[in-house]
């Protein structure tokens, strides 16, 4: 398997900070995005969930177990659990448990017209101490013919500095290194990383090989 890895000087971070939408996908993909925030106290990420038209039945189906054309909310809460079983993070090399958070899911037609995205949130609890980090993250949630795509935010926290970041050639392995150290926000008295157990921006390097599931 290739990888790229991305050091990340001070201009390209900014770019990261800037919140656009992901770039047009093709009508046979199914985008998955994600963007990852870092804070002290919480690692967010967000999934932005895209099917082309050609692929949004099988999406639509997916979802919607029962036939009737409606989204329940049973049904989408069982959607994100089992996208979540397909994603897994850690941090130093230790596994550390996704916490569901907010979602949200467009209508039948905004997805079958392309247009309609799925939202995802999952949240990791933390106490980051000064030091280094390296976060993996491994996305191997279902699909049809799933595209990856993986960046990290701009932290709003000024003493934690993005290093570098690499991925694989298809972007279901990510890796981000990066830095905590002193500054404004930061909070005193920790002196170890304690993981909980239990859980936009230009987005580049679009990948060339397309998971069909």
């Amino acid at each position: 398997m290739r990888y790229r890895t991305w050091i990340a000087p001070a201009t390209a971070i900014a770019l990261i900070a800037t919140g656009s939408p992901a770039q047009a996908h093709r009508l046979d993909e199914y985008l998955q995005a994600t963007t990852i925030n870092l804070a002290r106290d919480r690692i967010t990420l967000h999934l932005r969930l895209t099917p082309g038209v050609d692929v949004a039945d099988r999406v639509i189906r997916d979802i919607d177990r029962d036939g009737n054309g409606r989204l329940s909310p049973q049904e989408r809460q069982a959607y994100a659990m089992r996208m979540a079983q397909g994603l897994s993070v850690s941090l130093n090399n230790r596994p550390v448990t996704l916490q569901p958070g907010a979602s949200s899911f467009p209508d039948t037609d905004a997805m079958r017209a392309g247009t309609g995205m799925i939202v995802l949130q999952f949240g990791i609890s933390t106490r980051l101490a000064n030091g280094p980090y390296r976060l993996t993250y491994l996305n191997n949630a279902p699909g049809p013919e799933t595209v990856r795509l993986t960046n990290c935010l701009l932290p709003q926290d000024t003493s934690i500095h993005v290093l570098a970041q690499k991925r694989s050639e298809d972007q279901s392995f990510y890796q981000l290194d990066f830095l905590v150290g002193p500054g404004d926000s930061a909070p005193h008295g920790t002196d170890r990383t304690e993981a909980a157990s239990s859980v936009t921006t230009p987005l580049t390097d679009r990948p060339r090989q397309v998971s069909r599931k």
